[in-house]
């Protein structure tokens, strides 16, 4: 099965993306834990990914592209994978797309986690003080908000239109929320 999970920072994508893979037996890749992995060990992707994610911003489509393009290729991928924070843009749609298809692949389905944009700032705070994520700042996390809108949030419209997107609601319980996730997908 090859998904995708979208929503906003802070939806429960990570929590819920690892639920699901387990569940179907397929990693759950989320660019931003490689994103922070890089960071952490200080690599040259993670000098430049750090001073973007500290400022709220996105990192470029190329590096994405690359990184996830190299990740795909990995032989644990081969009966499928949940992609979590990836594609965020149109032309990341475009680029996945065009990998998948030089694979003789497509996308099974899109998972949309809806949840109110206060709840999400809610949560994130709260995970900032436990986890003592700097990237997590009030500021911070309205302008990923921001441009989670703006960018991504169109990108459900267009897996809605090729009839591949699920809605599901994200607020609740976390076991209520994986319930209503495995349900949705059959």
């Amino acid at each position: 099965m090859r998904l995708i999970i979208l929503g906003p920072p802070g939806a429960g994508k990570g929590t819920q993306a690892a639920r699901i893979a387990e569940h179907h037996g397929i990693p759950a890749i989320s660019t931003g834990d490689i994103f922070r992995a890089n960071i952490k060990n200080e690599t040259e992707l993670g000098t430049q990914v750090k001073a973007i994610l500290a400022s709220g911003g996105y990192v470029s489509d190329e590096i994405t592209n690359a990184i996830v393009e190299d990740r795909l290729a990995q032989d644990d991928c081969a009966p499928g994978f949940l992609l979590d924070g990836y594609p965020r843009t149109l032309a990341q749609v475009d680029a996945l797309d065009a990998m998948l298809a030089g694979h003789g692949q497509a996308l099974d389905r899109v998972l949309e986690l809806t949840v109110d944009d206060e709840v999400v700032v809610g949560r994130l705070l709260k995970r900032a003080e436990l986890e003592g994520r700097d990237d997590d700042t009030e500021d911070v996390i309205r302008e990923r908000m921001g441009i989670y809108h703006r960018e991504t949030r169109p990108l459900a419209q267009t897996y809605r239109e090729r009839g591949l997107l699920v809605d599901v609601d994200g607020d609740g319980a976390v076991d209520e929320v994986t319930a209503r996730i495995l349900a949705a997908l059959g």
